[in-house]
């Protein structure tokens, strides 16, 4: 229940100039001047507390005041405080409940006195009143988002967690284990050349088949020494004559541990996979200790080391895996996003070292071109591939027509190993994205200078491009020219602010969150309505103050201070980026997304945490929206 105490009465004049030192030795107070803290504590009402009465709980309905605790401690239950794992206390100098104040709605937690408690409550009012003649404060209630992110962090952490550690267990099916075709071959070859393909390929094993593909046999370097080179066998000798037989198998349907079980009984090192007695993989000793760590080496190194693209479609979806780890190792957006770019790279080098070598292609003489997202290094799982071809600027007509033919095969490639075709044929496959140097310019120029609303269209994906293979030089020319080419364009620039501004922050009048009913459910585009905000106002701030920078938290945090933006500012523009983009990972890994949209949740799916920082973020992107109006739209 509420207090019984007298009703609340403001402080006499006598008193102002005490509360003043005293609320001056917290923050945000101590950045305050003396006039916008003596502006709180005039405006302010004291209030007294028992032990165990209720100051605000969400059946209060919409917030009335600010509170600061000057004497005693109030305790938050239920709502975020059941979720971060128990109750939470504010003591003398907290200020609460900030969000909630500021968004304008009730509280999802109750808080109780837990001592005898002295509070100064500021009308919600006044508080906006205040927010607007001092920085500082205004800065405090802004950056609330941020205090939330670590705990979310956490959230995600324990729910990935238990889910990693069971599909990394030793439980796991050597279906799922052993995913890798094995590297085969028939009794009759030589040990010559069962050796050579084991160098090649940088394998431990060999394994004998017969015709359908049935194990007969295993060779494994550590039989080499005794059963090759000590014995004086010559390398002509057929592989039947040293392999090791009969040849310990298991099944598809056996797991992890069974392995482990028949590795240590038998002392071996390698454990052919079978389905219906034909082999389908092959599990190694390293395997076993892999699962418990899946690790960016360790995938990476298996990217590297495909021999085709057959062997890529397979280690692709180690990226997947990886990025499950990632989220129960409770990595931050960024590093995640980078990381899984960073995957995505290393897949796509291979590739397009492999397609080189298939059509007799120097990739030297060109630059491969990352796009959107991935030229941002900002991928999540699901994603399309955008790329695009520097040639350089004497390329002939049939060298010209071999490049496309090359790129359109990578294209292909890609698509099969999980990035599908783009919609929009933005591909280096097509006519319109295989151009040379001076051809690139001149279509940036186009776009800057005319700035038609397909041209804006086309610098929301081309414009964040980053050189992944080929000619450095080429990207950086095209870059630097690009740069200088739109700053000296102030009306492009207001072009790309406007059509920036087409999709504002999903927030009702009220400041709840504004959904779209798909289905049955209310549902926000974590993309559209979402990230996409940041990563439009990046780009346009990046290319106003000359910022090279393609990832759109490098290029917020460049961008902040050329824009003269206090770094509290400029931080909640990044937390909240890397909040949504947290979001998406989350929707696409679990398969929660609704429809074929993969970045379109469901709102009531997200704990109370999720909600309500998510709708903090949306905050934060209106500001910014609002601050692009203000320096485009005067």
């Amino acid at each position: 229940m509420q207090a019984s105490a007298p009703a609340p009465a403001s402080p006499s004049t006598s008193l102002i100039g005490n509360f003043r030192q005293e609320l001056q030795r917290h923050m945000p107070f101590a950045q305050m001047s003396a006039a916008d803290v003596d502006f709180f504590v005039e405006r302010a009402q004291q209030q007294y507390y028992a032990p165990g009465e209720t100051l605000v709980e969400p059946s209060s309905g919409v917030v009335q005041h600010l509170v600061f605790i000057r004497q005693g401690a109030v305790v938050g239950t239920k709502g975020l405080a059941e979720l971060s794992g128990g109750a939470f206390q504010y003591e003398v100098g907290d200020l609460f409940p900030v969000s909630a104040a500021v968004a304008r709605r009730a509280v999802t937690a109750t808080y109780r006195a837990s001592a005898d408690t002295f509070v100064l409550m500021l009308p919600v009012a006044q508080m906006q009143a205040l927010a607007s003649r001092s920085a500082a404060f205004a800065d405090f209630l802004n950056r609330r988002i941020l205090g939330f992110l670590e705990l979310s962090r956490r959230a995600l952490q324990v729910a990935y967690s238990s889910q990693a550690l069971a599909e990394q267990s030793m439980e796991a099916p050597l279906g799922d284990v052993a995913r890798r075709a094995p590297v085969t071959c028939r009794p009759d070859t030589p040990l010559s050349e069962a050796l050579a393909v084991m160098h090649a390929r940088r394998i431990g094993s060999m394994l004998v088949t017969d015709a359908p593909g049935a194990p007969l046999g295993i060779l494994t370097r550590y039989d080499v020494l005794g059963r090759v080179a000590l014995a004086g066998v010559a390398l002509d000798t057929p592989i039947s004559r040293v392999m090791v037989q009969p040849v310990h198998c298991l099944t598809h349907e056996h797991t992890a541990q069974d392995a482990a079980l028949l590795m240590s009984r038998h002392g071996i090192r390698h454990v052919p996979v079978t389905r219906d007695g034909l082999a389908v993989g092959i599990v190694s000793e390293r395997d076993l200790f892999a699962l418990q760590r899946l690790s960016l080496k360790q995938v990476s190194t298996s990217i590297r080391g495909a021999a085709d693209v057959d062997t890529l479609v397979l280690v692709a979806q180690d990226i997947r895996r990886f990025a499950r780890n990632l989220l129960s190792q409770g990595v931050q957006a960024r590093q995640m996003t980078a990381l899984i770019s960073h995957l995505n790279d290393v897949l796509a080098e291979r590739l397009l070292e492999l397609k080189a070598q298939q059509h007799g292609m120097d990739l030297g003489q060109v630059c491969w071109l990352a796009l959107g997202s991935e030229g941002r290094s900002e991928q999540t799982i699901s994603t399309d591939q955008d790329n695009a071809l520097i040639l350089p600027d004497d390329t002939t007509p049939a060298q010209r027509a071999a490049w496309l033919a090359f790129a359109r095969d990578v294209n292909l490639a890609l698509d099969a190993c999980g990035y599908p075709l783009c919609k929009g044929g933005i591909m280096a496959g097509e006519p319109a994205c295989c151009l040379t140097l001076l051809e690139w310019r001149e279509r940036f120029s186009g776009w800057i200078e005319q700035g038609a609303p397909q041209d804006l269209l086309n610098a929301s994906i081309y414009f964040d491009f980053r050189r992944l293979a080929g000619d450095e030089a080429l990207a950086r020319a095209l870059r630097n020219e690009v740069t200088d080419a739109a700053r000296r364009m102030p009306r492009f620039l207001k072009q790309l602010a406007v059509n920036a501004l087409t999709h504002g922050a999903p927030l009702s009048w009220t400041g709840g969150l504004d959904t779209t009913t798909v289905d049955g459910r209310d549902t926000l585009d974590l993309k559209l309505q979402g990230t996409a905000i940041f990563v439009d106002a990046a780009r346009l701030y990046a290319l106003a103050h000359g910022v090279a920078a393609t990832g759109t938290r490098e290029r917020l945090e460049s961008a902040g201070p050329l824009m003269g933006v206090p770094a509290n500012e400029s931080g909640a523009w990044v937390g909240a980026f890397e909040f949504m983009q947290v979001l998406r990972l989350h929707a696409q890994l679990e398969g929660t997304t609704i429809g074929d949209n993969p970045n379109r949740v469901d709102v009531k799916s997200l704990n109370d945490i999720d909600r309500r920082i998510l709708k903090e973020s949306f905050r934060v992107a209106r500001q910014l929206q609002q601050r692009m109006q203000l320096d485009y739209e005067r």
